[in-house]
């Protein structure tokens, strides 16, 4: 990701001549080195453009190139936007309409029709943007000099949506055997998604994995046994010597094998269902999440679309992310709370300390007790998304929230679980996630929000519904239906 790009585009026009040019190519520098020092992706000046051919040309070449992760525009002077109808529609990379301007403060004593010349941005976006909108071009437009924090910040959101995007439409998906029978949410059209997103998802048996697994070295183990000394709190009976020790083992070995099909294979993102071990001895539990907590996608009970959104939010920012689902309610009047978990898979990342390593039954999938990381997740704002397949379209269903420490200790829990309060309240978000047929996995993350959720589902021509402070259910169920007429209609027939 650090050899990610974003070029940055001006344009303007030879009416002015070479001089006003000049001027516009020094401003427009000085504006994209600015960013360049605020954004943690690297900004590329390109010369100014004042002709189709060339805007055209600069387009194909960042599409074409896969360290370009989005182009930022700016309308320096005025550019007539007719020579920007066919580089737009030709582009493919992520847009962001940046409308500012070299000066933040007039120089109202000596403004002269030279100046008024070349400062007119306020002229030029004004064009750039009619021309976006008649083509109807995704993009983001900020505007404000880019010296405003704010502004900066919202172009880093921006680029964080970027990341994320790039990472789908690169990605490629190992599903371990097919999804848990009889389930509706987690089915999808994969090639409607490969379309729409770019991710290539396919199906391995189990046992293709068993084999992986099985030729690992013992010596691996060892090493990896003695990382998970250093990092974890380990339980007695697993630690060398004690009675569940073997069992530590083979889950390493699981995550060997794993790891290594994965990095053979290419993919950045994977599936396990337990009704479909195959050989394997136990459901893996400590592998998928310390494997998650190295960036990797994962969706429970062979659930592809929660594995594509963990991966592709994991790109977009580091810090806490990670496989959830809704398991559990605390209804007590006015402290209403969700409790989120899973089987075993629940990212570190999100951990409010250091995990402990644990050996418990599972109940279900018919095999050896696994081992897994319990912890509490870490308290502060964060949001839970889900991707969910609606029949003719896929749908992002979002919920800001409020992650609580639990009320009490949850010692016969073992498990790795997180307690939230939705905005804005129990009541009103859960009916509205009711109401958008939002899936019961989701992706929890304390690293990205709203924003950037809003910026990816914009690259993606993906609706993105959000529940947030201000929403009341009777107008999110009109949006809802909204939605549907015009995702309909915006597709064509």
């Amino acid at each position: 990701m650090s050899e990610h790009e974003v070029w940055f585009l001006t344009g303007s026009q030879g009416l002015y001549g070479p001089e006003t040019l000049d001027q516009v190519a020094e401003q427009s520098q000085r504006i994209a080195s600015a960013l360049g020092d605020g954004l943690d992706v690297k900004v590329v000046w390109k010369p100014v453009l004042t002709n189709a051919s060339d805007i055209l040309t600069t387009a194909r070449r960042a599409n074409d190139d896969d360290r370009v992760i989005g182009v930022i525009a700016w309308m320096h002077t005025f550019s007539p936007a007719k020579m920007w109808i066919a580089g737009l529609d030709a582009l493919r990379t992520p847009l962001l309409h940046l409308h500012t301007q070299a000066n933040v403060e007039l120089p109202w004593a000596s403004i002269d029709m030279d100046f008024m010349n070349l400062n007119q941005a306020a002229h030029g976006d004004r064009e750039f943007g009619y021309i976006e909108s008649r083509l109807g071009v995704p993009r983001k437009t900020v505007a404000g000099h880019v010296s405003n924090p704010r502004v900066r910040e919202r172009i880093a959101t921006w680029v964080r949506a970027a990341r994320g995007f790039a990472a789908m439409r690169s990605l490629k998906l190992a599903r371990f055997g097919d999804n848990m029978r009889d389930v509706a949410v987690t089915e999808g059209d994969k090639v409607e998604a490969q379309l729409r997103f770019g991710v290539s998802v396919n199906t391995y048996g189990v046992n293709d994995l068993v084999a992986v697994v099985d030729q690992v070295l013992d010596a691996d183990i060892d090493k990896l046994l003695a990382e998970y000394n250093d990092l974890y709190d380990l339980a007695p009976e697993l630690r060398e010597g004690g009675d569940r020790h073997d069992s530590l083992r083979y889950a390493a070995r699981i995550e060997l094998g794993l790891r290594g099909f994965l990095e053979a294979g290419g993919f950045k993102a994977f599936t396990t269902n337990f009704e479909d071990l195959g050989g394997l001895r136990q459901l893996p539990g400590l592998a998928v999440q310390r494997l998650m907590g190295d960036g990797y996608g994962f969706g429970g009970e062979g659930d592809w679309k929660t594995s594509v959104l963990l991966h592709s939010l994991k790109a977009m920012a580091p810090g806490g992310t990670s496989f959830m689902e809704d398991y559990t309610y605390d209804l007590t009047p006015g402290q209403e709370r969700i409790l989120g978990a899973h089987m075993l898979e629940v990212c570190p990342s999100i951990a409010a300390g250091t995990p402990r390593l644990e050996i418990h039954p599972l109940g279900i999938g018919g095999r050896e007790d696994p081992v897994r990381m319990v912890f509490d997740a870490a308290p502060g704002p964060a949001v839970v998304v889900g991707l969910t397949d609606m029949g003719e379209r896929f749908r992002l269903v979002a919920n800001e929230i409020e992650v609580v420490a639990p009320s009490e200790p949850l010692p016969k829990l073992p498990v790795a679980r997180a307690v939230w309060k939705p905005a804005p309240d129990f009541s009103t978000s859960t009916e509205a996630w009711l109401t958008a047929g939002g899936p019961h996995h989701t992706v929890l993350s304390s690293a990205i929000g709203a924003e950037e959720l809003t910026d990816l589902a914009e690259m993606l021509s993906t609706e993105l519904l959000i529940i947030d402070a201000d929403t009341r259910i009777r107008q999110f169920a009109k949006e809802v239906r909204w939605n549907q007429a015009y995702y309909r209609l915006a597709r064509g027939f």
